[in-house]
């Protein structure tokens, strides 16, 4: 890394430490009222926070970048012993047909020596079709009666009745590619293979995590109309925060799509069951007996995010409250097992629970000063240029610097504002010991409902405030008072572009597809005339797909029926199909419903669709798309929506 770039990281961190110095000695109001005095604590009390983290970041990625860059995947050695591995497939009440696919997924898994490979479908719901699937795969099945733990206990019993040296878990809608394993299992076999040679200058690795995944839009992407400019949101903790806490050697378990060495489950006494975040606290008590963990980047398997609010809250809520839990349980500050390092992580990431309590404070802070003349900083607008201004802006250019193509710091400020007013209370309540009675696993159906429309309420009252406030505190100004006020009309308008953004989340998308669609360019062949006619697909999905002839000069019409050939690798699927689209501008293209009728093409068929990522959906972030067009863009598109629905209830009446 240049030179120049080190200094300028170092001078973020030190002119933010100096502004933070003054924040804490002359900015507070001491002899303000109580409650003014209690907000203004609170407020200064966040900003060490939030740049504590900030700091953890940047210090992160300046001591570990070229580890996380060079990070690749080993070979295996085929002269090393090929170990056995079970890979369980956890599912408690979700839809066979979801299931399905991830066991078909599962049984396409590439392994030097499948024979090795124990596929598990673990059931806590002791369903008789559930038990059919396996017979049907050929995979085996566990069971259990009055399961109490949830899918810590579900975990555990399937692990009493295996005994390979390795073991994956993968949740019922997340379908491994066919290079899961072969692109996990070799670190272990690396790592058996440094053991034996130099024991006593190699750690043992615990367990590596591969990427979460998805194959459909999440709640910013699709209800933003996003979806090929702005990364899925968990992408930015898997594939970017965890591979460098992986760097460390202390990567978190997020709960499916890894590989486990069992000796070291087993000797922390198996998946905890006082949690409701089993994941989160079983990968800290690996490391804390001196296990490193290891996160990958590239995702090998995907499965479904939920994109409704309703199930999104309730799923962040468990994580919040669980992980919380998992932090009180593991006594991360005090725990002489936990080592300097893993301890910052675990830190950091208790912290990351309290940015949305964090994010209401910033945004009630100006909101104050704007419409009631309560000032919670004690400071002249001069002294806040001088101290605030030059350590603020060089922190988050910072920031920006060191930040992957994944997600920018504005982005991280949408998302923070939309979970707050949902995510503060649980967070309290959990920190004081008041616990949630019962918790589900999340429902990935989308059900969208008249409660739906009720959680646009906290953010609208928000944005009206602080409309409200730009406009009240601005109005009549002119010249130097401008001027003077620019902080808070800062802060003001930043908050008011993300909770406009939070008004659009909130509002929902009507979904017009019954499953997503993924890129594939595979080839094919369907009788026309009474000949064989090569095509080429675009993209597939569950119900069909859409093709271009190779001959240019052949045509179909709508709603004729031809059969035909599709391969996956050297694999023949045979099926039927009808025309339900014809584009006929160029380029001249085709989308037809697909009929399979042999179960072994069906699997064929399915595994040509779920192996690899959804490249419909962006990998990384543009960074060309200002605010300002994705507000645009949004608006736009919902005017039209308004538009189409009046006509329509105009033609109905």
């Amino acid at each position: 890394m240049p030179k120049i770039k080190k200094v300028s990281y170092i001078l973020a961190i030190v002119l933010s430490v100096i502004y933070l110095l003054w924040r804490v000695f002359f900015a507070i109001p001491w002899h303000a009222h109580i409650f003014t005095l209690i907000f203004a604590l609170l407020l200064v009390g966040s900003e060490i926070f939030s740049s504590f983290t900030a700091y953890v970041l940047i210090i992160f990625r300046l001591i570990r970048a070229d580890k996380t860059q060079k990070l690749e995947i080993p070979e295996f050695d085929l002269q090393q012993p090929i170990p056995k591995i079970d890979v369980i497939i956890v599912t408690h009440n979700e839809e066979v047909s979801l299931l399905r696919k991830t066991v078909n997924a599962a049984t396409f898994m590439d392994y030097p020596d499948k024979s090795k490979v124990n596929i598990v479908i673990a059931d806590d719901g002791n369903r008789p079709e559930v038990r059919e699937l396996a017979k049907e795969y050929q995979v085996n099945y566990v069971t259990m009666e009055k399961n109490k733990h949830a899918k810590a206990g579900n975990i555990n019993n399937a692990l009493e009745q295996l005994d390979a040296p390795l073991f994956a878990i993968l949740d019922a809608d997340m379908m491994p590619f066919s290079n899961f394993l072969t692109s996990s299992v070799p670190f272990f076999t690396e790592n058996f293979a440094e053991l034996e040679e130099n024991p006593d200058h190699t750690k043992p690795i615990g367990f590596v995590q591969t990427p979460q995944s998805f194959y459909n839009a999440d709640i910013f992407q699709f209800n933003l109309f996003l979806q090929d400019a702005v990364v899925n949101e968990q992408d930015f903790f898997s594939r970017d925060v965890n591979v460098l806490n992986g760097s460390n050697g202390h990567a978190l378990f997020t709960g499916s799509n890894a590989v486990f060495l069992r000796e070291i489950v087993d000797k922390v006494g198996g998946f905890p069951t006082d949690t409701i975040t089993e994941d989160f606290e079983l990968g800290t008590k690996i490391n804390s007996e001196g296990y490193i963990s290891i996160a990958t980047r590239e995702p090998v398997s995907s499965g479904i995010t939920p994109v409704d609010i309703k199930s999104v809250i309730k799923q962040r809520t468990r994580w919040a409250r669980g992980v919380i839990q998992s932090c009180r349980n593991m006594h991360i500050f005090t725990n002489p097992k936990i080592t300097l390092l893993n301890r910052i992580i675990l830190i950091n990431t208790w912290l990351y629970w309290w940015s949305f309590s964090r994010r209401l404070i910033y945004i009630a802070a100006p909101l104050l000063y704007a419409l009631f003349k309560v000032q919670v900083v004690n400071a002249n607008f001069w002294i806040l240029m001088i101290v605030w201004a030059p350590g603020y802006f060089l922190l988050h250019f910072v920031l920006g610097d060191t930040s992957s193509n994944i997600r920018n710091e504005r982005w991280g400020g949408i998302q923070e504002t939309f979970f707050a007013p949902y995510l503060f209370i649980p967070v309290i309540l959990e920190s004081i010991g008041i616990k949630a009675k019962k918790f589900k696993v999340t429902d990935k159906n989308v059900k969208f409902s008249i409660v739906d429309k009720l959680y646009i309420i906290p953010y609208f009252i928000m944005w009206a405030l602080t409309l409200l406030a730009i406009v009240k505190f601005n109005y009549g100004k002119w010249g130097s008072e401008i001027i003077v006020g620019s902080v808070i009309t800062f802060w003001l308008v930043m908050h008011f572009i993300n909770l406009s953004f939070c008004l659009f989340i909130s509002m929902k998308r009507d979904i017009n597809r019954k499953s997503e669609r993924f890129v594939r360019h595979a080839k094919g062949k369907i009788m026309v005339n009474g000949e064989w006619a090569k095509f080429k697909t675009r993209d597939v999905s569950d119900g069909g797909f859409s093709f271009e002839f190779v001959n240019k000069d052949l045509r179909l019409k709508m709603n004729d029926q031809v059969e035909g050939i599709i391969y996956h690798g050297n694999f023949p699927i045979k099926f039927k199909c009808t025309v339900a689209r014809a584009v006929d501008t160029e380029p001249i293209w085709y989308g037809v419903v697909v009929k399979i009728d042999k179960k072994e093409d069906q699997d064929h068929y399915l595994q040509l669709i779920y192996d690899g990522e959804n490249q419909f959906l962006s990998k990384e972030q543009d960074h060309w798309m200002t605010p300002f067009d994705e507000l645009h863009l949004n608006v736009i598109l919902r005017m039209k929506e308004l538009e189409r629905n009046a006509t329509q209830f105009m033609r109905q009446r």
